[in-house]
Protein backbone atom coordinates (compact mmCIF):
# COMPACT_ATOMS: atom_id res chain seq x y z
CA UNK A 1 0.00 0.00 0.00
CA UNK A 2 1.92 3.31 -0.65
CA UNK A 3 1.50 6.47 0.55
CA UNK A 4 0.76 9.59 -1.46
CA UNK A 5 0.98 13.33 -0.60
CA UNK A 6 -2.17 15.12 -1.00
CA UNK A 7 -3.17 19.03 -0.75
CA UNK A 8 -6.66 20.27 0.04
CA UNK A 9 -7.79 22.76 -2.70
CA UNK A 10 -9.53 24.48 0.03
CA UNK A 11 -7.38 25.01 2.73
CA UNK A 12 -4.14 24.05 0.91
CA UNK A 13 -3.22 21.64 3.80
CA UNK A 14 -0.95 18.93 2.89
CA UNK A 15 -1.04 15.26 4.23
CA UNK A 16 0.61 12.07 3.56
CA UNK A 17 -2.07 9.62 3.10
CA UNK A 18 -1.99 5.75 3.22
CA UNK A 19 -3.86 4.36 -0.08
CA UNK A 20 -5.72 1.29 0.57
CA UNK A 21 -5.31 -1.23 -2.62
CA UNK A 22 -9.67 -0.95 -3.25
CA UNK A 23 -10.78 2.02 -4.51
CA UNK A 24 -12.33 4.54 -2.16
CA UNK A 25 -12.16 7.63 -3.99
CA UNK A 26 -10.14 10.70 -2.71
CA UNK A 27 -9.53 11.48 0.26
CA UNK A 28 -11.09 14.28 2.68
CA UNK A 29 -9.29 16.74 4.48
CA UNK A 30 -8.80 16.18 7.66
CA UNK A 31 -8.75 19.75 8.74
CA UNK A 32 -11.86 21.56 6.66
CA UNK A 33 -13.41 18.28 5.28
CA UNK A 34 -12.78 19.52 1.26
CA UNK A 35 -11.57 17.54 -1.31
CA UNK A 36 -7.73 16.68 -1.51
CA UNK A 37 -5.57 16.43 -4.85
CA UNK A 38 -2.86 14.28 -5.47
CA UNK A 39 0.52 16.05 -5.59
CA UNK A 40 3.65 14.68 -7.27
CA UNK A 41 6.05 14.12 -4.56
CA UNK A 42 10.32 14.69 -4.49
CA UNK A 43 12.20 11.57 -4.82
CA UNK A 44 15.99 11.34 -4.60
CA UNK A 45 18.31 8.75 -5.91
CA UNK A 46 21.30 7.44 -3.99
CA UNK A 47 24.52 7.55 -5.76
CA UNK A 48 27.73 5.99 -3.45
CA UNK A 49 30.62 8.29 -4.14
CA UNK A 50 32.22 5.75 -6.68
CA UNK A 51 29.24 6.83 -8.91
CA UNK A 52 29.76 10.45 -8.23
CA UNK A 53 33.88 10.47 -8.90
CA UNK A 54 32.77 8.25 -12.33
CA UNK A 55 29.89 11.27 -13.41
CA UNK A 56 32.70 13.76 -12.45
CA UNK A 57 35.44 13.02 -14.31
CA UNK A 58 39.34 13.10 -12.91
CA UNK A 59 40.34 15.45 -10.95
CA UNK A 60 42.68 17.99 -11.60
CA UNK A 61 43.87 21.78 -12.40
CA UNK A 62 41.51 23.14 -14.90
CA UNK A 63 38.22 21.84 -13.08
CA UNK A 64 35.69 24.10 -14.11
CA UNK A 65 33.66 25.72 -10.86
CA UNK A 66 30.96 23.29 -11.56
CA UNK A 67 33.17 20.28 -10.51
CA UNK A 68 33.52 21.62 -7.00
CA UNK A 69 29.52 22.59 -6.81
CA UNK A 70 29.52 18.90 -5.57
CA UNK A 71 31.50 18.95 -2.25
CA UNK A 72 32.48 15.11 -2.64
CA UNK A 73 35.16 16.31 -5.22
CA UNK A 74 36.86 18.48 -2.80
CA UNK A 75 40.52 17.17 -2.33
CA UNK A 76 40.39 14.18 -4.89
CA UNK A 77 43.01 15.79 -6.74
CA UNK A 78 45.79 16.08 -3.40
CA UNK A 79 44.34 12.37 -2.50
CA UNK A 80 45.04 10.97 -5.80
CA UNK A 81 48.70 12.94 -5.96
CA UNK A 82 49.54 11.62 -2.63
CA UNK A 83 48.31 7.78 -3.47
CA UNK A 84 50.25 8.03 -6.64
CA UNK A 85 53.56 8.75 -4.48
CA UNK A 86 53.16 6.66 -2.22
CA UNK A 87 51.95 7.97 0.32
CA UNK A 88 49.00 8.50 3.20
CA UNK A 89 47.00 11.54 3.51
CA UNK A 90 48.68 13.29 6.52
CA UNK A 91 46.15 14.11 9.57
CA UNK A 92 45.96 17.74 8.82
CA UNK A 93 45.19 17.72 5.20
CA UNK A 94 42.28 15.10 5.75
CA UNK A 95 40.77 17.14 8.18
CA UNK A 96 40.63 20.12 6.45
CA UNK A 97 39.53 18.06 3.49
CA UNK A 98 36.82 16.64 5.28
CA UNK A 99 35.76 19.59 6.82
CA UNK A 100 35.26 21.20 3.39
CA UNK A 101 33.62 18.07 1.70
CA UNK A 102 31.12 18.99 4.97
CA UNK A 103 30.59 22.19 4.15
CA UNK A 104 33.31 24.12 6.32
CA UNK A 105 35.23 26.93 4.91
CA UNK A 106 39.18 26.97 5.68
CA UNK A 107 40.64 29.01 7.82
CA UNK A 108 40.99 32.42 6.60
CA UNK A 109 38.74 31.91 3.50
CA UNK A 110 35.15 32.51 5.71
CA UNK A 111 34.48 35.89 4.16
CA UNK A 112 35.21 34.70 0.41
Amino acid sequence: MPIYEFSCSACRTKRDVLVRAAPGGTPRCPVCGGEMARLISRFAIHRTLKDVHQSSGEPGPGRGLDYYKDPRNIGRWAERKLEEAGMEVPAGLRAEIDAARDGALPDGLEGL
